[in-house]
């Protein structure tokens, strides 16, 4: 349990996080060589940063959350097709039901390899998506042959029709982020935080040893880049580096359509 927590805490430690710590200490040591100190008020800090920060992380969770209801709905949904076809038109020919199997298989691992992509090559690739819903509503008109009745198939057009609205939601939430001017306000304050802050650091020298000192302004630093570091880590919920994200269980919907 001790070694997951330090490995989450650790996916939101990066190279910014050691750029920024070393402006930190720079500033702090030059202000302090020059004797430039002064006391800026700390709840800048919060109006500037982190509110505009934490405003962001709400954002893209809800994102997230919204995101993954849909994947929900679009899992269930291709169940509930496969297990229509299982009960309706199975008896006349058994081997359909394992064909429409694999076809739904090879749909999920579409879309999970399409949203690793970077999104310009993913919407080149989108097609491929469409093919195969395009492909499992024309074999709706199939089954008539084999004795599916009429309201059995209209069914099965309904549960491919909330299929495409949840991937399409799906595909917005990958296209479409958090707003870019609001993260891109932020990492501007992030960055100028601690050459702006140095005179601060360094008036905290006459208060504290030059130890503690250094270690304040590298806190400062630390905690706010973390704090970016996680609303990136959320922003996309399909790219697998976070952990809060989406992960699409293909063999566990497999083991679901049972025959």
């Amino acid at each position: 349990m001790l070694m997951r927590i330090f490995k989450s805490f650790f996916l939101i430690i990066n190279y910014k996080t050691v750029i920024t710590s070393a402006i930190s200490l720079a500033a702090a040591y030059l202000c302090n060589e020059f004797n430039i100190k002064a006391e800026f008020p700390l709840y800048l800090i919060s109006i500037a940063i982190v509110f505009p920060i934490v405003f962001s992380i709400d954002s893209a969770y809800k994102r997230r959350e919204f995101a993954l209801q849909q994947y929900a709905d679009l899992k269930a949904h291709a169940l509930s097709y496969y297990y229509g076809v299982r009960e309706w038109v199975q008896p006349n020919k058994p081997h359909i039901a394992e064909e429409v199997k694999i076809e739904i298989n090879e749909l999920f691992e579409t879309m999970s390899s399409n949203f690793l992509l970077d999104p310009e090559e993913a919407k080149k690739k989108e097609h491929e998506m469409y093919i195969r819903f395009s492909h499992l509503s024309a074999r709706v008109a199939e089954f008539k042959e084999y004795g599916s009745a009429g309201s059995e198939n209209s069914r099965l057009h309904q549960y491919v029709s909330k299929m495409l609205v949840s991937y399409g939601i799906m595909k917005n939430v990958f296209y479409y982020r958090t707003p870019i001017t609001l993260r891109a306000y932020s990492k501007i304050f992030i960055y100028f935080f601690p050459i702006l802050y140095g005179p601060f650091s360094a008036s905290t020298f006459t208060d504290y040893s030059h130890g503690i000192g250094y270690l304040i302004a590298v806190l400062y630093s630390v905690i706010l880049v973390s704090l970016d570091n996680l609303q990136e880590h959320l922003e996309n919920p399909f790219d697998q580096v976070g952990e809060d994200d989406i992960k699409f269980e293909v063999g566990e919907l497999n083991d679901a359509m049972i025959k």
